[in-house]
């Protein structure tokens, strides 16, 4: 018996309108289309500029989609992100589909190890379990101690992305969304990043994402869509 895909992109298009250039229509991807199922990655490759970004920001609603279906299993329903409400798209954020960015944006003055455990409690962790989560994810990560109650406005690249990955892991999210997250780490703590996906994986999450560093992607990744071939810029 084939095993449903746990998210599936189908016909998916982007361009962007350049109100400054008289409108001008800059076309990024077209006819996008993949699965992802169950405890695997899979990993979009392809040159700089060919458009992996704006497919994950697509899949996480943060860009419209010109086309196609973003199919997603949402508490045992199939949704499309493409056509769903800025309310379906928040309840799939908060339950069903993590993200963890090239960067850290947070509201400033707030301890870092509040940031990690206010998103496991939004994804509906008690308080005492949300905050033990939370401290066992900086430390997986190596976030000294001494960091902790403090705000990551004045941490290294580094520690702030390690903040970043933690909040993304907070949840229990079966699918991640993964732009990135190894840019700005040295090999100890990208060695932690791949224990923790590989963690994930085993427990039968979901993952999409983007590694330009060869040997993490290499070691994570179970298939590599290449996005080249759905680049519309040439069809142009």
């Amino acid at each position: 018996m084939t095993k449903l895909p746990v998210l599936s992109v189908s016909d998916l298009g982007k361009s962007f309108t350049l109100h400054l250039h008289k409108g001008a229509r800059l076309p990024v991807v077209a006819h996008v289309a993949f699965d992802v199922h169950t405890g695997e990655c899979v990993v979009l490759g392809g040159p700089s500029g060919a458009g992996k970004s704006s497919i994950l920001k697509m899949i996480y609603g943060n860009y419209l989609v010109n086309a196609g279906a973003i199919r997603v299993r949402h508490r045992g329903e199939e949704i499309d992100l493409a056509t769903a409400s800025p309310r379906q798209v928040i309840d799939v954020r908060r339950f069903t589909m993590g993200y963890v960015s090239q960067f850290l944006r947070v509201i400033p003055r707030v301890p870092a190890i509040e940031i990690v455990a206010a998103a496991a409690r939004e994804a509906g962790t008690s308080a005492d379990e949300a905050r033990a989560r939370a401290a066992m994810l900086l430390a997986t990560l190596n976030l000294p101690e001494r960091l902790w109650d403090l705000p990551p406005a004045t941490f290294s690249g580094g520690e702030q992305q390690r903040v970043n990955i933690a909040r993304g892991f907070a949840g229990h999210h079966p699918i991640m969304i993964l732009d990135e997250p190894t840019a700005s780490l040295d090999a100890r703590n990208r060695e932690a990043v791949i224990g923790l996906i590989d963690a994930r994986k085993a427990a039968g999450t979901a993952f999409l994402g983007i590694f330009h560093d060869e040997d993490v992607r290499e070691r994570v990744a179970d298939r590599i869509v290449d996005v080249a071939s759905f680049s519309a810029r040439e069809a142009a």
